[in-house]
């Protein structure tokens, strides 16, 4: 049954399961939403294929999968699927070709899957897939192997698929090393060899000997460990930050001593409520970015535990990793709380649209558009809460040496319900969230902060970084802004006469420009329902050639 490429909406039918003879479905392309309902797997019937990529379909994909043991093809890409793989994905020993990319699972890849002996070709890029890539990839006949933009780490193998570096990619994995020089990846540095020839020279008994010793050891130090932690999480005040229990803390000397006693040399950014300066840990030389609050200011304390809690459970390549944590006193016995973040050595998206020395080519653009979209979505519908960024802007938005974009900033953040992620007409006594040119208006009326809310900011960047206008510029004036100045431009035809002059070279494709901008005012609009969602922004960018 073929039902792509039409504007199919709503969910899947539960009823969909009595189809028992159905030996084929295609319903990509769709506007499909909701969580795939199990009856689908019943349908053992399936062997040529399912194909349900290209929609908006969401929730994790259920064990049930392994029903569909004759199932040949599987594609689910470009929707919001999140959670960790499916195990039971293990049980279609037919499958042959797995496209599971442009999704939110994260976790590793699970070791039985080394029973899909037939796969030729898999794709599980752009995920937070982690962990290391699993050996077993080398044994099993791949033609092709896509497994970049995830969060994969330590060596790459170099047999079987991975001997071919045309059919392999794992581009944008920081933390990988080895693999075959076409890859261009670090070498691995590892003292584990040593480590052997080493172990080989002490005899038997010492080896038992050091291993008792050790276990004795290990298991008073865990009882001393577990008595602390016991007797410390009674004397702690409900009101502690939960994020700091998920990172070893720092301290501040520590900190002081990184920053050179927080040099202004050191110092990279200020905001309403902190200072940014650049640290090298003195125990491992690793260059962060420390954010220090300013406690003093009113407001400072609460954003502090307002990024602490927004930050405590996410986890997306386009977000700015968040290290450790600070909360002391410093050397006068004041109170001191800071983050530690990634150092993103190329600064923020501000400082490139508008230096004099360097500017930022089209594909840049695109790439930065496409990174911002997808940490949106992933805050929106991906992460387990619905995140709402609140303060969305180039300079809260940081680039990392291979020009990948991180969000950052999350001062503002507020985690909101799911029954209410979306509604911006409830009312609220809170301050006026946002910055002004990028904050939506209806925040100018009192209204709750809304996912809507971080569409329309969304919407007034892709603007900006088309026109290469801030939303605050001179120039609108009398009623208009930005976004009318891009429809208005729409409506007339003139839209090439309004963009940044650095995109219309002879190689860029000018449709795929307008087809941006057109984003950018669907996403603005002055009406909350009228703006486009998160998820329908995403696959019509992803869909744009420039």
């Amino acid at each position: 049954v073929t039902l792509g490429g039409n504007n199919l909406d709503g969910t899947i039918p539960m009823t969909i399961g009595r189809c028992k003879k159905m030996i084929g479905l295609d319903l990509h392309g769709n506007k499909l939403t909701g969580s795939v309902p199990k009856q689908l797997f019943d349908m053992s019937s399936l062997s040529e294929g399912l194909d349900l990529s290209q929609n908006t379909l969401s929730g994790v994909l259920p064990q049930e999968i392994g029903n569909l043991k004759h199932l040949g093809l599987l594609y689910i890409s470009g929707n919001r699927f999140s959670g960790e793989l499916p195990t039971g994905l293990s049980s279609c020993i037919s499958l042959q070709k797995l496209n599971l990319s442009g999704n939110f699972f994260y976790g590793s890849v699970p070791v039985s899957y080394s029973s899909l002996k037939g796969l030729e070709s898999v794709d599980l890029s752009r995920n937070n897939l982690s962990g290391h890539i699993p050996t077993y990839l080398q044994q099993i006949p791949l033609k092709n192997l896509d497994l970049s933009y995830n969060n994969f780490e330590g060596e790459v193998p170099v047999k079987g698929v991975f001997a071919n570096a045309s059919a392999t990619s794992v581009i944008k994995n920081t933390r990988l090393c080895g693999g075959l020089p076409e890859l261009h990846l670090p070498i691995c540095i590892t003292k584990t060899s040593d480590f052997k020839r080493h172990t080989r020279k002490l005899s038997v008994r010492v080896i038992i000997a050091i291993s008792l010793s050790s276990s004795v050891a290990g298991l008073g130090l865990l009882s001393f460990v577990l008595f602390y932690c016991c007797i410390k999480n009674k004397r702690d005040k409900p009101s502690e930050s939960r994020f700091a229990e998920s990172f070893e803390k720092i301290s501040y000397g520590r900190l002081f001593k990184a920053t050179q006693g927080f040099s202004s040399k050191n110092l990279i950014g200020t905001g309403s409520f902190a200072s940014v300066y650049k640290g090298i840990l003195d125990e491992n030389g690793l260059t962060v970015a420390i954010k220090v609050l300013n406690l003093q200011r009113r407001g400072g304390f609460k954003s502090f535990m307002a990024e602490c809690e927004a930050l405590r459970n996410i986890r997306h390549r386009n977000l700015v990793k968040v290290i450790t944590s600070c909360a002391s006193i410093d050397f006068q016995r004041n109170d001191f709380k800071a983050l530690v973040y990634d150092f993103m050595p190329n600064g923020s998206l501000e400082s490139w649209l508008y230096s004099t020395d360097h500017k930022l080519d089209p594909v840049q653009r695109i790439n930065i558009i496409k990174d911002v979209a997808c940490a949106l979505e992933y805050l929106h519908h991906g992460c387990g809460n619905v995140i709402v960024h609140c303060d969305l802007k180039p300079s809260n938005i940081l680039l990392d040496a291979d020009m990948v974009a991180h969000v950052g900033d999350f001062g503002l953040a507020k985690i909101v319900p799911f029954n209410i992620g979306s509604n911006a007409n409830m009312s609220s006594s809170s301050i006026i969230r946002g910055t002004i040119g990028y904050a939506p208006p209806e925040y100018g009326l009192g209204n709750e902060v809304s996912t809507s809310g971080d569409i329309y900011s969304f919407g007034i960047l892709l603007l900006e970084m088309l026109t290469g206008k801030k939303p605050v510029d001179p120039m609108f004036e009398g009623g208009l802004g930005l976004h009318s100045y891009a429809m208005s431009a729409l409506a007339d035809g003139s839209v090439l006469h309004i963009l940044d002059p650095v995109l219309l070279n002879e190689d860029v494709y000018k449709d795929g420009l307008v087809s941006l901008l057109k984003i950018g005012v669907q996403c603005s609009y002055e009406s909350p329902q009228d703006r486009m969602d998160i998820g329908t922004a995403v696959h019509k960018i992803f869909a744009i050639t420039i």
